[in-house]
């Protein structure tokens, strides 16, 4: 079950990701194009995350919540710039720095969960 969550944060991401590219080449700009690029770059890693779980090259038990982080953090991350995007203000303080961080921290997991596999 939390591998198919996974694949559907993924593939929202993936959607949430396309409209925010289109409506910062139509209208917003900077911050809405910013968020649509982390979207989509996070949406393919988190479905190759959740393979890679699958299929067992990387060790489930510290992947899994690594790409959790990594989903929560570009949530943080991208919503907060979306909002600024569209003048709707912020998620709150520091939640862009904050998603950052938990990002960075979910992919140096995924290192972890690679060198420490079975296979």
């Amino acid at each position: 079950m939390a591998l198919r969550m996974l694949l559907i944060v993924a593939s929202l991401y993936g959607a949430a990701g396309v409209i925010l590219l289109a409506a910062g080449a139509h209208a917003t700009g900077g911050q809405a194009t910013t968020a649509g690029q982390m979207l989509l770059f996070h949406a393919s890693a988190l479905l190759a995350g959740a393979t890679g779980i699958s299929a067992g090259r990387l060790r489930g038990a510290i992947a899994g919540p690594a790409l959790w982080a990594l989903a929560l953090g570009v949530a943080l991350f991208s919503g907060d710039l979306a909002l600024r995007s569209f003048q709707l203000g912020r998620l709150f303080a520091n939640a862009a720095p904050t998603g950052g961080l938990l990002a960075i921290a979910g992919w140096l997991g995924l290192a972890v969960a690679a060198t420490f596999t079975r296979r």
